[in-house]
């Protein structure tokens, strides 16, 4: 099967009508996502046929390195939730200070 430049050109015209230049953005973002998340699947059941023995894809450096960094953000984001709440528990312990909202 051949498709020609009039046939190319009459796919793309038909799939703007159909979602319009604004959407085309979108709905290829989502669809490489969900290819991304496919590859993913099918990577880990392919893992999951070699065996419980079989060593996992990453290395052990670059799971230490992301943990980190993702513990790195979570305590970060646990301060910045704790100085807040102490201060709300600072204005409620003052008498006569009414909530700011």
């Amino acid at each position: 099967m051949n498709l020609g430049p009039l046939e190319i050109g009459l796919i793309i015209l038909a799939v703007l009508l159909l979602f319009g230049y604004k959407k085309l953005p979108d709905a290829s973002r989502s669809l490489g996502r969900s290819l991304r998340i496919f590859k993913g699947e099918m990577k880990g059941m392919k893992d999951d046929d070699r065996g419980p023995g079989a060593a996992p894809a990453a290395g052990p450096a670059a799971l230490d390195a992301a943990d980190r960094d993702r513990r790195a953000q979570l305590e970060a984001e646990a301060a910045a939730a704790e100085a807040r709440a102490a201060e709300l528990r600072a204005r409620a312990a003052r008498p006569g200070v009414a909530d700011p909202r």
